[in-house]
């Protein structure tokens, strides 16, 4: 009797004790998960920007679940380029079968958007002044030089408007980068463009079908230069305002300039000797900017840097009469001569001639385009010049 009750008594303890341990073995796991979710739920938020902000930006999370996923993809192959030493042939049959690969090129359901969301974004904000830009590198490429440069533009247009053709920066995470402006109330469209809306019924149409259909040789050049310098065009063709290259700091209001481009240099007597297209101001189907894009169309050659660009924007100006339009000096847009850029970037130089060159810039220059295929190895050295019209034309002012 005694070793039946001490037994009874053993077994009862171990299974009380099983039982109070696969208690706490289940409280801990379930603590265990929830807080997993709860961090994986923080990390999904934190990638998205919220909610009040998006129809200024993108809609594809609204319609692709894999769009982080979609982004890294087009940031892989957003600046494919072809092996330099192919011969024109092969050139066009590695092109054409890259083809896939060039997003920019192709229509999708957001591009087929991009009239719509632009009359949208005009019809709900007033703009004092229309600005566009490009933007065909990957996401990740748009730095704080870059940003100084939309941080000049407002201080300089509080209410004017900035358009970004951009299949890359249309996206998530392109919105967060543009998130310190938008939150500080300023105008800004990250938008994919639509190329075949944008060419149709101009001369760039054919050039682009011929380009797709492999009928066009692209080039040593990267294509994404050269698209940057058609889509330019046919933006201001399409919708008038400024074109503004993503590498100038703005000085000075330019609501007062109407279809003006700049002279990049002049000869002793003062006649313009080189045009460039950084900065192009026209009104909305301007025969001129319609000259540009039919020099562009039948006379493109992707194998010279810049044929398509400034070099275009001079041999169709040395021809044309009779079109309404003004050249600005080099001191409009273009003070700072791409030899010798040193000295805007160095703070060695005697203090009074940076004072007085900064004090002349302000006077009488409304951008200054910093050559940014040249500088951007340069450092913005605290107390030179280019650090000086940063820090006085600045928004955000982070990071200087």
């Amino acid at each position: 009797m005694f070793n039946y009750y001490t037994k009874f008594q053993l077994f009862s303890f171990f299974y009380f004790a099983l039982i109070i341990s696969l208690i706490i073995l289940y409280d801990s796991l379930i603590a265990n998960i929830s807080s997993k979710s709860i961090v994986f739920q923080i990390n999904i938020n934190s990638l998205k920007p919220p909610l009040a902000n998006r129809p200024l930006f993108s809609t594809k999370e609204e319609t692709n679940n894999q769009v982080y996923l979609k982004e890294e993809e087009e940031e892989r192959y957003a600046h494919l380029v072809p092996p330099y030493n192919l011969s024109q042939e092969e050139r066009i049959s590695w092109f054409k079968k890259n083809l896939p690969y060039f997003e920019i090129l192709k229509s999708t359901n957001i591009s087929r958007k991009f009239n719509g969301r632009m009359n949208e974004f005009f019809t709900s904000h007033y703009c004092s002044v229309q600005f566009f830009m490009t933007w065909i590198s990957p996401t990740k490429s748009f730095g704080k030089r870059e940003f100084f440069t939309l941080e000049s533009l407002f201080k300089a247009h509080p209410k004017g408007c900035l358009i970004i053709l951009s299949h890359t920066l249309d996206s998530p995470s392109g919105a967060m980068i543009f998130k310190p402006l938008v939150e500080l109330g300023y105008r800004i469209l990250l938008v994919t463009p639509d190329l075949y809306f944008l060419f149709e019924n101009t001369p760039s149409k054919s050039w682009f079908i011929d380009l797709k259909n492999g009928k066009k040789d692209p080039g040593k050049i990267p294509l994404a230069q050269n698209l940057s310098n058609l889509i330019r065009l046919a933006v201001l063709y399409k919708y008038g305002g400024v074109y503004l290259d993503t590498d100038f700091i703005i000085l000075k209001d330019f609501s007062r300039l109407r279809n003006s481009i700049g002279a990049q240099s002049v000869d002793r007597n003062g006649n313009w000797t080189r045009l460039n297209n950084a900065v192009l101001i026209f009104d909305k189907s301007h025969p001129l900017v319609y000259k540009f894009m039919e020099e562009f169309a039948f006379n493109f050659d992707g194998n010279r840097w810049g044929y398509n660009g400034p070099y275009l924007v001079s041999r169709v100006v040395e021809k044309v009469k009779y079109y309404n339009f003004s050249i600005l000096p080099p001191r409009a847009f273009y003070p700072m001569n791409w030899i010798r850029l040193k000295g805007f970037f160095n703070a060695k130089n005697d203090s009074r001639w940076i004072e007085a060159k900064v004090l002349e810039l302000n006077e009488k220059t409304y951008g200054i385009h910093l050559w940014n295929r040249q500088s951007k190895s340069m450092k913005i050295e605290q107390g030179s010049i280019i650090h000086r019209l940063i820090s006085t034309h600045c928004v955000v002012c982070n990071d200087i």
